[in-house]
């Protein structure tokens, strides 16, 4: 029998370390000598004031772990009625096995898990699987869970020529997030879609050094490349809205993939979304990967913009490039 998905709790999980961006700058100037780092730099180019650092001691599966022990608390739900734990997140303890597992161990799941790994797009790619199979009927209750510790991908140590594909990677920062997604008598997971440049793929990379040991090391982000894979992308994110008799302008609430404020601001303006629709994070979270929608999910809940009824668009935005839309009934 089939049913319909809905969203029915989020948790997220914030480290109570922080960063400043002039920390961030004078550390990289003390690795990098013989660069000019110029104060303010970090700021003026992404618009970060500081961000997230978790503890030395703390794996991606750790914060994915604080969050879904919470979410379970919130739904009142107990381990072994979950059907389904979904991991989701660039982050990654190990590589085999799947990283669900290490959660799902440390909360006292039993049921079967998978991971779902489409970088920043993995939380959104999760909910897509979750709805596909409460809708045909295969689970009711699944469990997305994401850990990130993307401030451990910095690149602290640049030549010249380097700053352009490193300086993005010190923007990034570590939470944990939890979903819970079950079904329902009427759809809180609408509609989605979701597009792909994988020409792309260049802009942003991250070698497995083990496979590809004659590949740079590091994580690697030419932003002007990598904002040129999304171009088109877009278009085709109007157009499917139109056909879903959705104006963006008009939503409430709607949440964008933010790794720069500067690209947040475009992204909007792209797609007709009012600035005022947008929770901010990336100020002052910095670059949270696939945890970037359920933190805003988790902060608008908390200040009251997202309530049962809420009609909301999401827009995920991945290197590779890849990108989705889903329209939420919260």
């Amino acid at each position: 029998m089939s049913a319909f998905s809905r969203i029915t709790q989020v948790a997220i999980h914030l480290p109570a370390g922080r960063q400043t961006s002039h920390a961030i700058e004078d550390r990289l100037r003390e690795h990098s000598p013989d660069l000019r780092i110029p104060a303010g730099l970090l700021r003026r180019l992404y618009g970060l004031e500081e961000r997230v650092v978790a503890d030395d001691g703390d794996l991606p599966s750790t914060l994915a772990s604080r969050a879904v022990d919470r979410v379970l608390k919130q739904a009142q739900v107990e381990p072994g009625d979950v059907d389904l734990l979904l991991f989701a997140a660039v982050s990654a303890d190990v590589q085999e096995p799947a990283n669900g597992h290490v959660v799902a161990a440390d909360t006292g799941l039993t049921c079967p898990v998978f991971d779902v790994s489409n970088a920043c797009n993995s939380v959104l790619n999760a909910l897509e699987v979750a709805d596909a199979f409460i809708r045909c009927g295969r689970y009711r209750r699944v469990l997305i869970a994401c850990g990130e510790t993307l401030s451990r991908l910095s690149r602290w140590t640049l030549g010249p020529h380097e700053l352009r594909t490193g300086l993005a990677s010190l923007t990034g920062g570590d939470m944990g997030a939890a979903l819970l997604v079950e079904a329902g008598a009427t759809p809180g997971i609408v509609a989605s879609t979701f597009m792909a440049n994988s020409a792309g793929w260049s802009a942003a990379t991250l070698f497995n050094p083990h496979q590809a040991p004659a590949q740079p090391t590091g994580l690697h982000i030419d932003s002007e490349q990598l904002l040129a894979s999304f171009l088109g992308l877009d278009t085709q994110a109007r157009q499917w809205l139109k056909e879903q008799q959705t104006d963006p302008g008009d939503l409430p609430l709607v949440c964008v993939h933010q790794p720069s404020v500067p690209f947040v601001r475009m992204i909007c303006e792209r797609l007709g979304v009012r600035p005022g629709a947008v929770m901010p994070t990336f100020h002052r979270t910095g670059n949270m990967g696939a945890a970037t929608l359920p933190l805003q999910f988790a902060l608008a809940r908390e200040q009251g913009r997202l309530h049962p009824g809420t009609k909301t668009a999401v827009f995920g935005l991945a290197s590779g490039a890849s990108s989705g839309v889903m329209l939420i009934n919260w």
